[in-house]
């Protein structure tokens, strides 16, 4: 029961239903979810080891708000990790692989033109993890898996808010995709770096601006 209210919770938070800095009352998600506080409590604890919300004293759960700088570390490790998961994976991928691939590719490009936002970022985990599923690191799977679960709700507000960056991430993928088929390895790497660097820029830059709006708003009232 405490693993279907922490996906419900998630669902919730990745689609922005649950805005950052929301309180998130434990009554209310047992009533939603049809169950006691117990379930819902374990999940809360597992979410907050995810990085989505953070339990704090007589306040209860939060979502958690992140700033440009954590936003920039969490891009920073992805550019770290991923494209080394990239090359120990690549030169194993199976035909079996490139075809799941396609057609994960295939569904993405649908909710990019569909402006489905709830199931792009979705898809973009699933393209980036089946791409490494060969790499034999499953500690560093698993911490990219929450890396990318964590910046969805960041990347679904930079794909949103910058004309043509939708139709670049397409692009992107399907040279990625186009690179490992013919075994370039090490542009695909490069390729896979520019990639989640260019997000960080351009999100942590909306960020910036966003928030100095925010506190001039502010100063002003």
């Amino acid at each position: 029961m405490a693993m279907a209210a922490a996906e419900v919770i998630r669902d919730r938070i990745l689609a922005g239903r649950f805005q950052p800095g929301a309180q998130l009352k434990q009554d209310i998600l047992a009533a939603e979810c049809g169950m006691s506080r117990i379930p819902i409590r374990e999940a809360l604890v597992q979410l907050e080891s995810e990085g989505l919300v953070k339990i704090l004293p007589h306040k209860g759960a939060i979502v958690v708000e992140l700033s440009a700088k954590e936003i920039e570390e969490l891009f920073n490790m992805r550019t770290l990790l991923e494209p080394f998961l990239l090359k120990r994976s690549a030169p194993l991928l199976k035909p079996a692989d490139f075809k799941s691939l396609r057609k994960i590719l295939a569904r993405y490009t649908d909710s990019i033109t569909n402006q489905d936002s709830e199931s792009w970022n979705e898809l973009n985990t699933e393209f980036h993890m089946v791409l490494y599923r060969h790499a034999d690191s499953p500690r560093m799977m698993a911490t990219v898996q929450t890396l990318l679960q964590e910046c969805d709700r960041h990347t679904r507000f930079q794909l949103s808010n910058i004309k043509g960056d939708p139709e670049r991430a397409v692009r992107e993928h399907n040279e990625l995709l186009r690179l490992c088929e013919e075994r370039k390895f090490d542009e695909a790497a490069a390729l896979m770096w520019e990639h989640i660097d260019h997000v960080r820029v351009v999100l942590v830059d909306l960020l910036e601006k966003h928030q100095a709006a925010e506190a001039s708003g502010q100063s002003a009232a």
